[in-house]
């Protein structure tokens, strides 16, 4: 395998021999171009799964990193601020979906039978799935021979790391938006575009169990943000990514036999 995992960086030439001889599984990184407060930049989602998918690729080493989806899909008041807030680029539902149906379509013509998409924006999960259901059907399902994983890199930060980092309780994920997480990810590997004195600290958002629409901006903090980074640093980026590679490192050798 060569050391180089990013296909966009590779010549086609060396792509398709590496596709050829080494079987390798084929990672997808999924983002947004999504608000995260004054402190972060729009791109946290993608540079945060793009960064997460090329350290997993680097463990698993029979591995290639797809071009990232760099818009996802719309962001939603309960989970990310909302749609509304100026710097959120939202894709529609359809758009998200077809993406993610071409990429599988796409690299299963290219000779990849394992592919994993590697989701970091909250509101992406279900259209991702649809798009890899929609694409292995137009395919032939199972006659394909080709295997699809599909996870979510917060999703294997385990028990211990959460009651580590969050001594006071755990808001939950979805109220993460702008917070410790992403935050001290950001911190860890891009901590050129973290803005540490334009944290706005202000308490978790109170947000009701619906959903409402047209939204009621109020409901949303001043900041954007869903909960505060205020307590973030590069070393809690660091327990996170201790926990989450090596989970999704395991979880894709275990149903992929990479």
């Amino acid at each position: 395998m060569t050391d180089e995992h990013s296909i966009t960086r590779m010549d086609a030439f060396t792509y398709r021999r590496v596709l050829a001889e080494e079987d390798p599984v084929v990672l997808i990184p999924v983002g947004a171009m999504e608000q995260h407060g004054p402190h972060m930049p729009i791109s946290v989602d993608v540079l945060l799964s793009t960064r997460i998918t090329e350290l997993v690729a680097e463990e698993l080493g029979a591995a290639l990193v797809a071009p990232a989806v760099t818009t996802g899909y719309k962001s939603q008041q309960r989970s990310g601020g909302g749609n509304h807030i100026i710097g959120s680029f939202g894709f529609d539902a359809s758009t998200v979906v077809s993406v993610c149906q071409t990429l599988v379509r796409e690299l299963a013509r290219h000779g990849a039978r394992r592919i994993a998409f590697v989701n970091g924006h909250y509101e992406n999960y279900q259209f991702i799935y649809e798009g890899v259901d929609l694409a292995l059907r137009e395919l032939g399902g199972q006659r394909a021979g080709v295997q699809v994983m599909m996870l979510s890199y917060w999703d294997y930060v385990t028990d211990d790391v959460i009651s580590r980092l969050y001594p006071d309780g755990f808001p939950g994920w979805d109220v993460e938006h702008g917070g410790v997480m992403e935050t001290s990810l950001m911190l860890e590997y891009f901590p050129d575009l973290v803005a540490m004195d334009r944290v706005m600290d202000l308490p978790a958002a109170q947000l009701p169990l619906y959903d409402l629409l047209p939204v009621d901006p109020g409901l949303t903090p001043d900041s954007g943000c869903l909960s505060s980074g205020r307590q973030a640093s590069a070393e809690k980026g660091r327990v996170l990514a201790s926990s989450i590679v090596p989970g999704i490192v395991q979880a894709v050798r275990n149903r992929l036999e990479v």
